[in-house]
């Protein structure tokens, strides 16, 4: 089973449409393991959280250099054992 994490910034409807085909048996290879934010009050935390989701916020800090966000990201990615 392909572990994949959504991004989200904002209300969900995307990941929404991923949770119902997961619960409708449509996702056979995949499994929702993770939803990555880069907005802690994205309501597309709560849908996750809902669908037992485990979630996780990576912000990026203002004058910051890009890198370190991805870093930050990476390493979300690799604790979780992401493959997509």
């Amino acid at each position: 089973m392909v572990k994949v994490a959504v991004f989200v910034s904002g209300g969900g409807t995307n990941l929404q449409a991923l949770i119902d085909a997961r619960d409708r048996g449509e996702l056979p290879h995949g499994q929702l393991a993770l939803v990555v934010s880069n907005n802690q009050n994205a309501y597309a935390l709560e849908r996750a959280a809902n669908a037992g989701i485990p979630t996780a916020v990576c912000l990026r800090e203002k004058d910051a250099p890009r890198a370190d966000f991805e870093a930050r990201l990476l390493d979300i990615l690799g604790q979780n054992s992401i493959d997509m």
